[in-house]
């Protein structure tokens, strides 16, 4: 009678946490690829916002990149609790290995993507600092 009860509350459940992270995902790239085609138009359109090597400057396209990134990762980790809800009702040693396996790689993924955007962060914040420090050379008498 409870497993029953489990069975048809968990499964409309691990369906709507999908679908919310299905949403996240559209919104993210939705917003990410409009944002990606303002940058490139207006590069196109502006060459003085492209580098050396003409390609758009790589302060901007890396915000966009980490903007992405925070959606997908947001995404992974609904997707992760509808794995661990589902996890919960899974019939068989097989399917609970299959969950587990997808749970992994999410894991993964999403470990990947948030170190990779804290590098991006602490690249920048160094940045940042060595503008705002002078150089000792010049004030130097």
């Amino acid at each position: 009678m409870l497993n029953e009860w489990l069975l048809r509350i968990s499964e409309p459940t691990i369906v709507i946490i999908d679908l919310m992270a299905l949403v996240i995902i559209v919104i993210g790239t939705v917003i990410s690829f409009v944002a990606a085609l303002r940058l490139f138009i207006g590069g196109a359109l502006n060459p003085a916002e492209r580098g050396a090597r003409g390609y758009i400057k790589g302060h901007m396209r890396r915000l966009l990149w980490m903007d992405y990134g925070r959606w997908l990762v947001a995404a992974l980790t609904f997707q992760l609790a509808a794995d661990i809800v589902e996890s919960a009702i899974a019939p068989t040693w097989e399917a609970i290995g299959q969950l587990g396996a997808i749970a992994v790689i999410r894991t993964f993924l999403n470990y990947f993507l948030e170190r990779d955007m804290e590098e991006v962060r602490e690249r920048e914040d160094s940045r940042a600092e060595q503008k705002a420090v002078p150089d000792q050379s010049e004030t130097a008498p």
